[in-house]
């Protein structure tokens, strides 16, 4: 009888079998792709030679992850490359703010009368992140904070809604980039905790950066597996779990599932019934003939960038598609450039690129024209560059993930309770009415994103369970 069983190899899954294999429990992960992934995989959807992350490009949290960052990934070809900026965000005057590695540019680029605020905002936490980050993504009720007094500082900025922090701000520069921050877990700008997503991203860019891994996404997971291998573990592709009696015995069963997916194959009826599904989006991956032809210097040097002409209209985009049944005809962006830091990417001259929108969850139209038009507004010429398109709206993306039910690559809404009480209102989030039977992914604390810490915090509920057994 093995230890554990692990189903679903996304980085959460990956990281929960890596944790137990490390701890010396025999593990076997089990998926039902061809490959290994979940929301960190890379392929050709385009043209030979265009490498394309269908999901996760960028990684802020990846780079910060507690759980990673204690594993000797790079030991199996992980490398992080960064571009000159983290992040840009262009103005329809041909301008753009930053979110630098430095604070001083960033806060420069926001104008005078908003550095003074903004260096306020994020000099406290600067230099105890790594302490910071671990506390808040840790496992609830096992270890005190490491630091409370930053925590509880923390929690008094980032608890209120993200319009509230904005007040700090006296111009729209400062406050649409922050919107924008915000708006990438595709949460209202007036939600709880809104303020604590938008600063977690700017001091990640601040202290660890916003990279993208050399050669994809798929590059993460595979160092993932292929640690596990090392341990011992055994990974089975190919392999679609629709009952708990379809896997071998272990003492433990842990899934890298949505909790809707988790109830039908455990059986737990309406366990999960109230859990909340969120906002789908609409992605598009391009083949382009050579760089985007963005309108301010700033962004052709980023590699994530932002599309808002200001915060009352990424405001408005959230919200129709958070609360109503259309598409936004002005949707906000977040578009990905691997390739101006990652030649491996594309062809000599060629570049990648993807950027998505925010739709209504399970929406079936076609964003492709809206996104285009987005574009255009800030990187005149475009549509010339484009070789090849790939599109994918909530039906396609949720063909290619099970977990992203409806389009919502957040496997759950980031709004209200359920942004800090994931997947229920519980003190043990990750266990479920079976003692043997866990859940660790992004539906669970902390949440969303690819850096493991879901994995890595149900692993050590599990490793408990099985030391008491």
């Amino acid at each position: 009888m093995l230890d554990a069983v692990v189903v679903g190899a996304g980085p959460n899954g990956l990281t929960a079998a890596v944790e137990l294999a490390r701890r010396g429990f025999s593990v076997a992960l089990f998926e039902a792709k061809g490959t290994v992934g979940g929301g960190a995989r890379t392929e050709e959807l385009t043209l030979p030679g265009f490498r394309h992350d269908p999901c996760s490009a960028a990684h802020p949290l990846a780079v910060s992850s507690p759980a990673f960052r204690g594993l000797p990934l790079e030991r199996y070809g992980l490398e992080w490359l960064h571009p000159e900026l983290p992040m840009a965000h262009p103005f329809p005057d041909g301008t753009a703010a930053v979110l630098s590695r430095s604070v001083g540019e960033t806060a420069a680029s926001f104008g005078p009368r908003d550095a003074g605020a903004y260096r306020r905002l994020v000099t406290p936490f600067l230099h105890r992140w790594d302490t910071l980050v671990r506390d808040f993504m840790s496992l609830p009720l096992t270890a005190l904070p490491r630091d409370p007094v930053t925590l509880a500082r923390f929690g008094l900025v980032g608890l209120p809604p993200s319009t509230w922090l904005a007040r700090r701000f006296r111009d729209e520069r400062a406050r649409t980039l922050f919107a924008g921050l915000v708006a990438h877990v595709m949460a209202p700008l007036s939600g709880f905790a809104t303020s604590a997503i938008g600063l977690v991203f700017a001091l990640a860019a601040h202290t660890r950066g916003w990279p993208v891994a050399r050669g994809g996404s798929q590059a993460i997971s595979d160092a993932l597996a292929a640690y596990l291998r090392e341990l011992g573990g055994t990974v089975h592709t190919d392999y679609e779990v629709k009952r708990l009696d379809d896997l071998p015995p272990a003492r433990a069963y842990v899934f890298d599932t949505s909790p809707t997916a988790l109830a039908r194959i455990a059986g737990f009826g309406d366990h999960y019934a109230r859990y909340r599904y969120g906002p789908g989006v609409f992605k598009i991956d391009y083949a382009l003939d050579g760089p985007v032809p963005w309108a301010a210097p700033e962004a052709r040097r980023a590699g994530t960038v932002q599309i808002g002409a200001d915060s009352a209209e990424i405001g408005a985009a959230l919200r129709a598609a958070s609360r109503e049944k259309h598409a936004p005809d002005a949707p906000f962006l977040i578009t990905v450039q691997p390739s101006v830091v990652d030649p491996t990417r594309a062809p000599e001259g060629k570049h990648v690129f993807w950027a998505y929108g925010h739709v209504p969850h399970g929406w079936t139209g076609d964003l492709t024209d809206a996104i285009e038009r987005q574009l255009e507004r800030f990187a005149p010429g475009f549509r010339d560059r484009v070789l090849a398109r790939a599109t994918a709206g909530p039906p396609e993306l949720a063909a290619r993930n099970a977990n992203y039910v409806g389009g919502d690559i957040a496997t759950g809404a980031v709004s209200g309770l359920q942004t800090l009480l994931r997947p229920k209102l519980s003190l043990f989030p990750y266990a479920t009415p079976h003692p043997a039977v866990f859940i660790c992914s992004q539906a669970t604390p902390p949440g969303p994103g690819v850096h493991g810490m879901p994995g890595h915090n149900a692993a050590k509920a599990v490793w408990r369970r099985l030391r008491q057994t």
